[in-house]
């Protein structure tokens, strides 16, 4: 199973961890994992490149995280459409995502 937490700041959401594997199929041919896996990078992309909004990101072992050093409404509403996008695929893939948030 995929986990997803999503960070929580004063009221705005300023980061996410995603580790696991949804196991809907094998390593390679699994459509959740390869669904999570683009929208992560283009959530990251987005808030580093396109916004250059400074995060820190780390990608290794199965498991991507990003953090704002200064959440703004544009981050927030950037990792928010993530999260939501996850749990729209989590719904349609039942038991393939766990979704949670954590005030940090």
């Amino acid at each position: 199973m995929i986990t997803a937490i999503f960070y929580k700041k004063s009221g705005n959401l300023s980061g996410f961890k995603v580790s696991g594997h949804a196991e809907y199929d094998d390593i390679g041919f699994d459509i959740v994992c390869a669904g999570v896996t683009s929208a992560v990078q283009l959530t990251a992309n987005l808030i580093t490149e396109s916004f250059s909004i400074k995060a820190e990101v780390v990608a290794q072992d199965n498991i991507v995280s990003l953090k704002v050093e200064n959440v703004c409404e544009v981050s927030s509403k950037l990792i928010d459409g993530l999260r939501n996008h996850l749990e729209l695929i989590s719904q349609q893939f039942e038991g393939t995502i766990s979704l949670k948030i954590s005030e940090v």
